[in-house]
């Protein structure tokens, strides 16, 4: 016999917590529901049209104590609603240090997957049980948004940027991947799976893909091609940034502003270097945009945030 769920498995960390929050705000939303209407009852019935209730005017000392409390009473509940739903949520928007990073593309009208090693995709993703994964995401075309009800996790994707999220899954199964975002013609098509493995299976599966370079590899194939380490590197007789050890850490621009040196930075700084002059730096790098692509420049990412890595790794 078929069973009917009304409500997606948790298969994460974040699922209870999620739902925790929903429930707890429809909980809250109809106790209020009902404290209103069960009043408008009483006071309908009590103070019908023939009945003895008393009638009258109240002392102006209640109507303002009474209108007082119940309007600081309802400020304070809302408030801490607001506070408990925001810093659960914002909690959970920063992956841990050690989720191992997939890169995701969305294109009209499927999801095209890397993983580290280099392991490619489509419309499936592979991830091990009890492990946090980080996902990159952009889109080649139009807005997606990559949703996956059964982890609580719902992005929009956005081409010209990288949009991040997180999962740690706790069941091993075959989930639901959806777009959720009206992306064309053939929106309802654009599904997945999401197959969440036992580490053993997942290392098995993943020895058994077709072999690749990963992607700091990749990345740095194509940093070396493009001409990139003639100027960054430390040997350079071109005085540009160095680029170790920078990724995760502010940078001070030539106007007087600042960034972080994250995948955006990056991917503007690719595309329209004179946007953004390090100070102290000339603006002589020229734009590539035209010459790569978002996954190349995913790559790319991976490779400068391994630099840092690797930096701070020493340090420590």
């Amino acid at each position: 016999m078929t069973r009917l769920n009304f409500f997606p498995v948790q298969a994460s960390t974040e699922a209870p917590h999620t739902d925790l929050i929903y429930f707890g705000l429809i909980g809250f939303s109809l106790a209020v529901t009902l404290m209103v209407v069960g009043l408008l009852v009483v006071f309908a019935i009590r103070y019908r049209r023939g009945s003895g209730a008393k009638r009258g005017t109240l002392p102006k000392w209640i109507e303002r104590d009474f209108e007082i409390g119940w309007t600081s009473a309802a400020f304070f509940l809302f408030l801490f609603a607001a506070f408990w739903t925001g810093a659960t949520r914002l909690s959970a928007l920063t992956p841990p240090s050690d989720a191992m990073e997939i890169h995701i593309v969305a294109k009209q009208w499927m999801w095209k997957t890397q993983h580290p090693n280099g392991a490619r995709e489509i419309n499936a993703l592979h991830v091990p049980v009890g492990e946090p994964v980080r996902l990159a995401m952009t889109s080649e075309d139009v807005i997606h948004s990559f949703f996956a009800p059964a982890f609580r996790i719902k992005q929009d994707v956005l081409p010209g940027r990288y949009a991040q999220a997180w999962f740690n899954a706790t069941k091993i199964g075959t989930y639901h991947l959806l777009c959720t975002q009206l992306c064309g013609t053939e929106h309802a098509r654009m599904i997945g799976d999401i197959i969440v493995m036992s580490r053993a299976d997942f290392s098995q599966w993943l020895a058994s893909q077709p072999h690749a370079d990963d992607l700091v590899t990749e990345g740095q194939a194509l940093f070396a091609s493009l001409g990139c380490s003639a100027c960054h590197d430390g040997a350079s007789k071109v005085r540009a940034p160095r680029l170790d050890a920078l990724y995760g850490r502010p940078v001070d621009l030539a106007d007087g502003s600042h960034a972080v040196m994250d995948d955006s930075f990056i991917r503007e700084m690719i595309l329209q270097p004179s946007a953004h002059v390090v100070r102290g730096y000339d603006a002589i790098m020229p734009s590539y945009s035209g010459l790569v692509g978002d996954e190349e420049l995913l790559r790319l990412a991976a490779f400068i945030r391994s630099l840092g890595q690797a930096e701070h790794g020493d340090r420590g």
